[in-house]
């Protein structure tokens, strides 16, 4: 059985992954995915469960939500490195 994939991040024209990061007013950070394709709940569910170990306090502070169609947000802290490299670390 082959492995087939849920979800799909394509890279930008500068060969950049589609990850945005975005700090107002003390909002404490959003970072932001763009252009996903495929089945956002699976990502958003993948990032909860493996971004950060589960008893950590950037795992209780981590909220995901999918924005338009195709967009995810990710709020509670300036993560688009960590977000950046789990996206590298599962082959994209």
């Amino acid at each position: 059985m082959s492995f087939i994939a849920r979800y799909r991040i394509p890279r930008n024209s500068r060969g950049s992954l589609p990850v945005y990061s975005d700090v107002r007013h003390g909002n404490g950070g959003i970072v932001s995915i763009r252009n996903v394709q495929g089945q956002l709940n699976s990502l958003a569910n993948d990032l909860k469960q493996s971004l950060f170990s589960h008893n950590s306090p950037e795992a209780s502070r981590l909220k995901v939500q999918i924005m338009a169609q195709r967009h995810l947000v990710i709020k509670g802290g300036r993560w688009k490195n960590d977000v950046i490299s789990w996206l590298t670390r599962k082959g994209f």
